[in-house]
């Protein structure tokens, strides 16, 4: 045994176990802290790099002002909420009574006390702070209304019901209103702990037989209802001026109920508040809880019977019965409001004096505007663009869009697309063939919108890998970094040569990229940063990347100009320019509101899913132009000329983000388009809104609608439904047609010009009608930029789209023919309906496309349809069917087709067909086609033999089309290039 001297004693053993104790406490402490740090360090590298994003564009400023906005408001909300959290604990504990009487409660509060002890300060600093994060976390959020409120300025327009200029309901309101719903949730949630902290004291026993609360509880928390009550007041204050956009009328804004009620009723609970704040005050020097009780009764009653029950009232029993009467001053205010809201207060509006006396030398008089009709359908070719000029399978054209560019001396009207990376694509999808190889987009492919070769197929005049292109439109600089879907990231500088695209020999051409794009890579920390970002080891470990590499990130055009200007909504639909040798990427930027007052909320309906303008709101300005290089990344926002406050104080706020106008690079002005999205709107708006008279707009007699959309199928218009929030059917209706651009001169003016058209037709049940009413432009070329005009029909006896669609379907040769070119394999296509304004009359031009049935389909342009008055034509190109209308036609651009894309020459030896069975029978009737077009041309002419060679040519093909179907085998042929690839 051991001597009692040898045995540990008690107080080492204790002192053993407190240190094995805090010894855990540290282990434990320290993998927590390592957890935090290991699942944070991700979010802490995309917060470095998102801040050298904004240091590589030189707008670290932005980052920063955004940044310290939202601390700033952090601080203030969660520290105000902490002095007074805790100077309301620190009173609690100052008036808790010496002496708790004792009761059933007490045992419960006692062991907290004693579990608390002398840490009483610290438990409240804690429970301070602890609240405060909670209230003060999600305030950063308001950054945005904190930056309109700290840089606003004055629209110069009151609202007719207080008077106030606009731009306190715009910047200040929303900021007010949220700190004073801020403030009471705050004293609410003051109010309960500092109860519960008096009840911890002592100074509240809920069982008590007598006292119940001490007085100087009574008086403390009497304050604090008092408080809540002045907050209130404040409150009803604001909802004054947010009734100018209350929905409770038959428009937005504040209407015969909210002025002659509701507004009452609010100011009598403004009155009701103050006098609670007197009672809760009176309250301190009284017994028991009758006045806060009597208060807060009273304001209950107030606020139902005068708040809820005599507006409603008022709206069912004197409104409604005379709602056009009651209503029409406030209709008046909602007009001339939302006309100005939604930047629709200067349409220049005249009467289309319409008749059909259009002769042939009106066409050649307006040989231009003919010229320019657009035959090329974006949304339909984008197919042939891929098939055509993508070249590789690692480039894709994403999307078309429409622009002009000078050709031949002409400003003409094309269709433009880039080709982007698809990475999906890329022969190696190793990281190292998608990061390093294969890093950019090549080049762009233009075709004029007016003209196509024999094949039916784009005339190309940018084109090619390598690009070729007109002297007038250089490509310099074909290399493209950023682009449209462009996702993923690149590295660039590294020893690792860039693949620049495979020659017609299959050699790889290398490039090297030498822009000033990117983020330099010259630290460890910053390797280990995108390394972490993108969930990739290989920036932090690749031999290939050096200190002067760079990595390009956020590529696609939208994300890269939101990250910069998240304050901004922009347009669903970049498009790329060619300006000095390099592409550019233009992206619409709008300014919006909700708060504008008496406004309607927009209407955008169809509207694409990736527009910013999708959301709510009543105010818009297409206030900037946010103008990407695609080689390095560049982004410019040019403020467009126009007076727009809301980007005013966005200016005020960033000014090193936005460039004037008159910085725009030369040229680049002349390819600005009148933005698709908001022309969208404001033509749904103007529907609507273009009759200024009060009685007239309730009755809606004269109301339009967007005209219908034809669609692109033979068999009708397309459907839109409405669904409720269940997911219930509400509405069915024909989907309305898509703005489109073109190049031409409107009857009034002198020249053409670059503009968007769209038509309406009369408001009605079931879309019954359809004639047409009017059609509004908006223009884009730089000296007349943003102009609306609307030509309105002086009867409604003109035909709308869908009654000529209906026309063009039904004449007996064309539906004969579409029948035709429906069978075995292949399919038509219908090209945009285009209304063309001539002089004082309207043509309607329609391009029919045939597309063989597979995997990868090439439109191809086989007709043109043309309607004007009661005549309808379908010929092989614009200029044939004018002429058989009107006897003689000006020039077009377009190339006779031939047999559906191959020469005839040698008819009696046609080359064999490719592709798989349907795809070789669709091949071979479009040849058939094209033949016996040839032969209706050759008998027309007098030319016996010609027309008897091509019909037995022609007989030949369709023989030989029935034994492939008859056949029924699926064999598929392929043709091999000469330089082996497939």
């Amino acid at each position: 045994m051991r001597a009692p001297s040898d045995m540990p004693r008690g107080s080492d053993r204790r002192e053993r176990r407190r240190r094995s104790g805090r010894g855990r406490i540290i282990l434990v402490v320290a993998a927590v802290a390592l957890f935090l740090l290991a699942t944070s360090l991700r979010g802490i590298a995309g917060f470095y790099t998102e801040y050298l994003f904004f240091d590589s564009l030189g707008l670290e400023n932005v980052w920063s002002g955004v940044l310290g906005a939202r601390i700033v408001l952090g601080l203030i909300f969660t520290g105000l909420f902490f002095v007074l959290m805790l100077a309301n604990l620190v009173i609690a504990d100052r008036l808790a009574p010496r002496f708790r009487p004792a009761g059933p409660e007490e045992e419960l509060l006692e062991r907290y006390h004693q579990a608390v002890g002398r840490r009483a300060g610290l438990v409240r600093v804690g429970v301070a702070l602890l609240f405060a994060i909670i209230a003060g976390s999600g305030v950063s959020s308001q950054w945005n209304s904190w930056i309109l409120f700290t840089n606003r300025v004055d629209f110069g327009i009151t609202d007719p019901l207080f008077d106030t200029d606009v731009g306190f309901y715009v910047f200040q309101l929303p900021f007010l209103s949220f700190v004073v719903n801020w403030l009471f949730a705050a004293f609410v949630i003051i109010f309960i702990v500092t109860a519960v902290a008096h009840y911890l004291n002592g100074g509240i026993r809920v069982q008590a037989p007598i006292q119940r609360v001490t007085p100087q509880v009574k008086a403390h928390l009497s304050v604090l209802l008092g408080i809540l009550a002045l907050i209130k007041a404040v409150d009803y204050w604001l909802q004054r001026y947010e009734l100018t956009v209350s929905s409770r009328g038959v428009v937005e804004g504040a209407t015969y109920t909210d002025v002659n009620a509701q507004l009452p009723a609010i100011y009598l609970l403004l009155l009701i508040a103050l006098l609670s704040f007197c009672l809760f005050i009176a309250n301190i020097w009284r017994r028991g809880w009758v006045l806060p009780v009597l208060a807060v009764g009273l304001w209950a009653f107030v606020a139902i019977v005068a708040g809820g029950i005599y507006p409603t009232f008022i709206q069912r029993f004197q409104v409604q019965p005379a709602e056009s009467t009651k209503e029409r001053p406030y209709i008046r205010d909602n007009i001339e409001a939302t006309r100005a809201a939604m930047n629709l207060a200067e349409v220049e509006t005249q009467t289309f004096e319409y008749d059909e006396s259009l002769t042939a030398s009106d066409l050649i008089d307006n040989a231009e505007t003919v010229r320019n009709i657009r035959l090329l359908d974006p949304g339909i070719v984008n197919d042939t663009y891929q098939r055509l000029q993508a070249d590789r399978g690692f480039y894709r054209f994403t999307d078309l869009d429409v622009d002009r560019y000078e050709i031949d001396g002409q400003t003409t009207q094309v269709v433009i697309g880039v080709r982007e990376l698809n990475e999906a694509g890329v022969p190696q999808q190793s990281w190292e063939g998608k990061t390093l190889a294969f890093t950019h987009g090549y080049g762009a492919a233009v075709a004029p919108a007016n003209a196509v070769n024999s094949a039916g197929q784009p005339n190309f005049i940018v084109s090619g890998v390598p690009v070729q292109t007109p002297d007038n439109i250089p490509v310099d600089q074909p290399q493209l970094y950023i682009g449209e879907r462009q996702t993923g990231y690149a590295i660039v500088g590294t020893d690792r040569q860039e693949v620049d695209y495979v020659s017609d020999s299959g050699e790889t051409v290398p490039f090297a990229y030498d822009g000033e794009g990117g983020v330099r890579l010259n630290s460890f920390v910053r390797k280990a940063a995108f390394a972490l970002r993108f969930g990739d080891i290989d920036p932090l470990i690749s031999d290939f990347v050096q200190d002067d590499s760079r990595l390009i990130f956020l590529r696609d055009v939208r994300q890269r100009v939101e990250t910069l200007a998240p304050f901004l909504r922009y347009d669903s639909d970049p498009y790329p320019v060619i300006l000095d040798g390099r592409v550019y990427y233009v992206l619409d930027a709008y300014t919006t509101s909700s708060e504008y007052p008496y406004a309607q909320s927009a209407d955008n309906e169809q509207l694409s899913s990736e527009s910013g303008l999708n959301g709510s709101f009543n105010y818009v300005r297409n206030s900037a132009k946010a103008v990407v290089d695609a080689y390095d990344g560049n982004v410019v926002l040019y403020e467009m000329p126009g007076e727009d406050p809301i980007l005013s104080a966005y200016r005020n706020a960033f000014p090193e983000l936005f460039a004037d106008f008159e910085d725009m690079p030369d040229g680049l002005a002349d390819h600005l388009r009148y933005p698709e999205d908001l022309f969208r709107v404001q033509t749904n708006m103007w529907a609507r809104y273009h009759i200024g008279d009060a009685q007239d707009f309730y009755e809606q007699t004269g109301g339009w609608e967007v005209a219908q959309d034809p669609g692109t199928d033979v068999t009708g218009s397309p459907q839109t439904q409405t669904t409720d929030e269940q997911g219930q059917l509400v509405s069915t209706r024909e989907r309305r047609i898509d703005p489109y651009y073109l190049q031409m001169r409107l009857p009034d003016r002198d020249n053409e010009e670059f503009l968007i058209l769209r038509s309406f037709v009369p408001v009605s049940d079931n879309d019954e009608r359809k004639e047409l009413t009017s059609f509004m432009v908006g223009l884009s070329d730089p000296e007349d930029y943003g102009q609306l005009r609307v030509y309105e029909m002086p009867n409604l006896n003109v035909d709308g789209p869908a009654i000529v669609n209906a026309q063009m379907l039904q004449n007996e040769e064309i539906s004969q023919r579409i029948s035709l070119l429906n069978q075995q394999g292949s399919s038509v296509k219908l090209g945009s309906l285009l209304l063309i304004p001539v002089e004082d009359s309207l043509l309607y031009v329609r391009p029919l496309y045939v597309e063989a049935q597979g995997d990868t389909p090439v439109p191809q342009l086989k007709n043109v349809i043309v309607a004007y008055g009661d005549q309808v034509e379908m010929r092989s190109t614009l200029r044939e069917a004018l002429e058989a209308i009107f006897g003689r036609a000006p020039e077009t651009l377009e190339e006779t087709p031939t047999d559906g894309g191959e020469p005839t020459d040698t008819p009696d030896e046609p080359s064999e067909p490719t592709g798989t069975t349907q795809e070789q029978i669709a091949e071979l009737l479009l040849r058939a086609e094209g033949l016996f077009a040839q032969a209706d041309d050759a008998l027309d002419e007098g030319d016996l033999g010609t027309y008897q060679a091509r019909m037995d040519a022609a007989r030949a093909l369709v023989e030989q089309a029935i034994e492939l179907g008859a056949d029924g085998t699926t064999t598929t042929t392929t043709t091999t290039p000469a330089d082996g690839s497939a």
